[in-house]
């Protein structure tokens, strides 16, 4: 095992510490703002609404009624039993009619409880709905900067926690304040009404029960996002370990991995224990003071009630609501922490909902206008921001590069090289100077008509799990089966697809892991010539591929249609010889310019580069010649 690799004892070492401050924070945000702004969506979906605030009135008002009858029952029950001048198929009648009185409330009650709560989860589903697609539509037309600097992790949690922490606003927040509202202030008004000081004792334990559940909740808050820390660390480390298997079992790392994951998974249960206790506890206290105040109503009440100052009946209806009036009170817990929760995940969406992309459309942008098809450089300077500062990375870089012309790019790592294809399609802008195409700067174009004219074909590909025609058709998904074969051929990938099981139907594995590096990059090749596009820029995307299928490959592009322009970035320059003019670049500046043999015999950079990667490649099959003849 590798002995510099850090010791589990080392947490901070592999970003395996949670910032509590930060989770404390989370925890009891309060942004009426944010609050307001879910509300309003959630109101867009006018009639659900309606029915659910509707069924939420109904059933809290049912809720009140019902103590009342219950008190009304007992009542009539004592006095019927009490009067022997009424027969019993009278009392019978009498308190059938109050039970069938006192089933039908609670009946219309349940029914209106389920609409409050089908309509609510209705709009609160439909609420995450909107926000999902809003989400994802503003994620698809950031910037490359934006995705540059966040986390793929942090959207997924954004995308799925935060969006379900945001629409359990409308059931737990919206809904559950009406109801607490109606059902604390009708019942202490009709309570009050009948006995100023039992109505206190009553209502007594609902400042305890409702501060003590609201400190529990708001514990518990914390603890959960704490919970959640911990297990976006144990995500990662299980996506990081199932994404590099290969490599931990390359390196035996299997042990040091187990107890990285045991470390994170032990910190979890850890907070796992202190929420059961935190819960626990302050639901123990809460039900000792819920009983202390109806002990001590049932004790003041029967006291009343000997003294003839209310009936049995009336006592009975404030025992009745204490009981019903329980679990109301122990949600507005819930109502705070469904508060700070909607503060919390509403304010982490909107972040991201009310971005700009850096780079988009101008209001006055209007379509490329193609007529030669002529792409310039003109001084251009660019620069990557950076929490140092920014970044030069290009300085004053021109160039021009027409239909049927090859441009080669050439240069040490960290030279600008695969900067200039990404301004190209405007991935970024430049710092300074401008890209035009047939005079028109780029910016002043639309984004859409600028990417169908550019086509990026990258060293790093990205394989989508799904056939192999649909990966060479996603850039043109209504491509016919005859140019998705045409674009294969050229990639020299038509050959190995026609022996596959199922051809052009078989399934790519994840991330293309089911291909060699030389195929994802041919099949990425093949994506990327199917679009008709008149550029065509190759961003070390043959790096992977051997030196004789690179060669068929290049003879094939050649064969294409003249009015098409290439540019060719790589480090192999057997790559880029054939290549019109060829650019080398040095520290973001252009060093040296021309013809391969122009280059060559100018005894600069690049003919030292050239003749390094000559003489290597003559002692490799010098190497080969001597094992074959032994």
């Amino acid at each position: 095992m590798n002995t510099n690799i850090p010791t589990v004892e080392e947490p901070e070492s592999l970003g395996l510490v949670p910032e509590s401050a930060r989770v404390q924070r989370k925890a009891i945000a309060f942004d009426s703002q944010i609050i307001l702004r879910v509300t309003k969506m959630a109101l867009t979906h006018r009639w659900r609404m309606i029915l659910a605030i509707t069924g939420t009135v109904l059933a809290a008002t049912a809720q009140i009624i019902i103590p009342q009858l219950i008190g009304t029952s007992v009542d009539q029950a004592n006095a019927l039993l009490g009067d022997r001048s009424v027969d019993v198929k009278t009392t019978q009648n009498i308190l059938l009619y109050t039970a069938f009185l006192l089933l039908g409330t609670s009946i219309f009650r349940g029914f209106c409880t389920m609409l409050q709560n089908y309509q609510g989860e209705a709009v609160g589903h439909l609420l995450a709905f909107d926000l999902k697609c809003l989400l994802y539509e503003k994620v698809q037309h950031q910037s490359f900067s934006y995705h540059d600097r966040v986390h793929t992790g942090d959207l997924m949690s954004r995308g799925i926690l935060d969006i379900e922490g945001t629409r359990l606003w409308v059931s737990t927040g919206i809904l559950r304040m009406i109801l607490l509202i109606i059902l604390v202030s009708g019942g202490a008004w009709i309570l009050i009404s009948v006995d100023f000081l039992l109505a206190c004792l009553a209502l007594s334990f609902i400042p305890f029960v409702a501060l003590g559940a609201s400190i529990v909740r708001l514990r518990l808050r914390v603890l959960w996002l704490a919970l959640q820390e911990e297990l976006g660390i144990l995500t990662r480390i299980m996506e990081e370990n199932l994404g590099g298997i290969r490599v931990v079992r390359a390196f035996a790392s299997q042990v040091f991995e187990m107890r990285r994951f045991d470390l994170v998974s032990n910190r979890g249960l850890s907070i796992l224990h202190r929420r059961i206790r935190t819960f626990v506890t302050g639901t123990t206290t809460m039900t000792f003071a819920f009983f202390v105040a109806m002990a001590l109503v049932v004790w003041i009440g029967g006291e009343k009630v000997i003294e003839g100052k209310i009936t049995i009946g009336e006592l009975a209806a404030f025992l009745a609501f204490m009981a019903i009036l329980q679990m109301p009170v122990r949600q507005i817990a819930w109502m705070v922490n469904s508060i700070a929760r909607v503060s919390t995940c509403g304010a982490r969406l909107f972040e991201v909902l009310d971005l700009e992309p850096e780079i988009s459309d101008k209001p006055e942008a209007e379509p490329l206008l193609i007529t030669d098809a002529v792409v310039r450089f003109e001084n251009v300077s660019f620069s990557y921001p950076s929490e140092q500062g920014n970044l030069p990375v290009l300085h004053n870089v021109s160039f021009e590069v027409r239909p049927g012309k090859i441009i080669g790019i050439v240069g040490p790592p960290g030279s600008g090289k695969s900067t200039i294809a990404h301004l190209l399609p405007r991935y970024y802008d430049p710092s300074s100077g401008r890209i035009t195409i047939d005079g028109q700067d780029i910016r002043a174009a639309t984004l859409t008509s600028l990417r169908r004219f550019v086509s990026v074909i990258q060293q790093d590909t990205f394989l989508f799990t799904a056939n192999v025609a649909s990966n060479v058709a996603y850039g043109d998904p209504w491509a016919d089966r005859s140019a998705i074969h045409q674009s294969t051929k050229v990639a020299q990938l038509h050959k190995y697809i026609t022996q596959l099981p199922n051809t052009y139907e078989t399934l790519v594995g994840e991330r293309g892991v089911s291909l060699s590096g030389g195929q994802r990059q041919r099949l990425a090749i093949a994506r990327g010539l199917l679009p008709s596009h008149r550029l065509v820029v190759f961003d070390d995307s043959t790096a992977s591929i051997d030196a004789a299928t690179e060669k068929e490959l290049r003879e094939a592009l050649g064969n294409m249609t003249g009015n098409q322009a290439t540019i060719i970035i790589a480090h192999r320059l057997s790559s880029l010889s054939h290549a019109d003019e060829i650019l080398f670049l040095d520290q973001g500046r252009i060093v040296e310019r021309g013809s391969h043999e122009t280059l060559v015999s100018q005894n600069g950079r690049y003919a030292e580069l050239y003749h390094l990667q000559t003489k290597i490649t003559e002692q490799d099959l010098n190497s080969e010649t001597r094992n074959v003849g032994q």
